[in-house]
């Protein structure tokens, strides 16, 4: 059950959802109008893209495809079973993607497109980060799955089926700090340009010296 889940997961899921938030509308701003934290659109883009004579294009929607899946596979190489659980290695995942964006800032003022691929696949690390809350499937890096999930809970709710206080304020706080990443991603590429992702690759430092410590603190009351 989400009820008996620490509160950690939840402040970790609305800063993650905020960071997920600031990477993409860097991404819509800069990124030639392209979305990096979620697939949807650019897979309709390579399936509209099959009818023209743009191979160049072609390829690089397919190269953010893999970036996002090549982040979610490091996850997943580097994490067991699929419950957030404390002890699991949250904060070297963190740490790789920020390094990720920090790298993808050099080769996006380069020009190039390797910084495109470079934060597609931060963004899929990081929603393989924690995908199942105690049977609530969440994702952080983009909202639909969050928005059908509330409507199927208001929905039973009508019904007369018991309504999960906790997973709705949950769905509630990653859909917030979506929204809110976003206004902090374009105010920031307004003023930095893509220097801005420098920004979320920093809560992603701070976010895993955080969970660093309150792992080491766990552990030292539970010897005591």
């Amino acid at each position: 059950m989400i009820s008996k889940l620490p509160k950690w997961v939840e402040y970790g899921a609305f800063i993650l959802a905020l960071t997920a938030g600031c990477i993409n509308a860097i991404g819509l701003m800069g990124f030639e109008h392209q979305a990096v934290s979620h697939l949807s659109g650019t897979a309709t883009l390579v399936g509209t893209q099959l009818l023209n004579s743009s191979p160049k294009v072609l390829f690089h929607l397919i190269g953010l495809l893999v970036s996002f899946m090549l982040g979610a596979t490091l996850s997943g190489a580097l994490l067991s079973g699929s419950s957030v659980k404390l002890g699991r290695h949250y904060d070297t995942l963190l740490i790789i993607e920020a390094s990720l964006l920090l790298s993808a800032i050099y080769f996006l003022q380069g020009g190039t497109y390797f910084g495109h691929y470079l934060a597609s696949a931060a963004c899929g690390l990081q929603n393989a980060l924690a995908t199942t809350y105690s049977g609530a499937i969440v994702r952080t890096t983009h909202v639909t799955g969050i928005f059908t999930d509330l409507g199927i809970m208001l929905g039973g709710w009508f019904k007369g089926e018991v309504f999960d206080k906790r997973k709705a304020v949950l769905f509630l706080l990653i859909i917030t700090g979506f929204i809110c990443g976003g206004t902090i991603g374009a105010v920031l590429f307004h003023h930095f340009q893509f220097y801005a992702l420098s920004v979320p690759a920093g809560i992603c430092i701070i976010l895993a010296i955080s969970y660093r410590l309150y792992k080491v603190k766990t552990a030292i009351i539970t010897i005591r």
